[in-house]
């Protein structure tokens, strides 16, 4: 099927489901993102009015494409995470060994459905720990919802990308993140970097499908992770406590690095 057809063809499908689209040559030609299984799932959350407008990409990770959307005339985000496309092996890494997902059988779909459910749950735990994160809204299949973070109808630019004037400020909030996302939601990020972090008023967490429980056998690794990521990207920026030395402070653990 040429370009044209596969155009008109999407352009149908989400006419037929009763979508309204905003900058529609945004999304045009998506087949690894708009397969029948995440259309279903558009359908439903739909005609449950989770979603009144799909407009443009705001992002296109390694594993999922965000686009903006409206509901209720409120900005919302739309997380869809590619079932043919996504890294399975990756998402196994950080699946296992987490008990909340031990049922989860080990074929590419179910493993994205609860890859979904699981960065719900995550995004939940962090907000209700007072974590600034985006809130987490509904969950379908491989579509996730959450609340718009950014302004105008625009995100908010990553840390990497964000003009920050008090830095060491805005370093020890995130050092405080950890701690707080440690102790209060009982998680560990397990890939926070200034990829996963959008900056406005204040630092925001976003990206925590992958983030697990404290009894992950893994987590204080993926803690020392985080640790090392954030004072990477600071330390020529401001005065940054060590790697072990903030590992010590957040766990209370007398041990070397994991």
């Amino acid at each position: 099927m040429n370009i044209e057809r596969k155009e008109e063809r999407f352009d149908y499908d989400l006419e037929r489901l009763g979508i309204r689209i905003r900058d529609a040559d945004q999304l045009k030609v998506r087949e690894d993102v708009f397969d029948e299984v995440t259309l279903l799932a558009l359908y439903k959350l739909v005609h449950k009015k989770w979603i009144s407008e799909i407009g443009g990409s705001i992002s296109t990770g390694k594993e999922a494409n965000v686009f903006y959307g409206i509901r209720d005339g409120a900005g919302i985000a739309i997380k869809i995470y590619r079932i043919r496309t996504a890294n399975f092996n990756t998402m196994s890494t950080y699946i296992v060994g987490d008990r909340r997902f031990s049922n989860v059988r080990k074929n590419r779909k179910d493993l994205i459905f609860a890859w979904t459910k699981k960065e719900y749950s995550n995004l939940a735990r962090a907000r209700d720990a007072g974590i600034p994160v985006p809130e987490p809204l509904v969950w379908d299949r491989n579509i996730l919802i959450m609340s718009f973070v950014g302004k105008d109808e625009r995100p908010y630019p990553h840390l990497r990308n964000a003009e920050i004037s008090d830095p060491e400020t805005v370093y020890e909030c995130i050092i405080g993140y950890i701690d707080t996302l440690y102790h209060m939601a009982e998680l560990v990020h397990a890939d926070l970097s200034e990829f996963n972090i959008l900056y406005g008023d204040k630092p925001y967490l976003i990206d925590m499908g992958q983030s697990v429980t404290l009894d992950h056998p893994r987590a204080l690794q993926f803690l020392m992770r985080d640790i090392k990521n954030i004072n990477r990207f600071f330390a020529h920026r401001c005065k940054v406590q060590s790697d072990i030395g903030v590992f010590h402070a957040v766990t209370g653990l007398d041990t070397r690095e994991p």
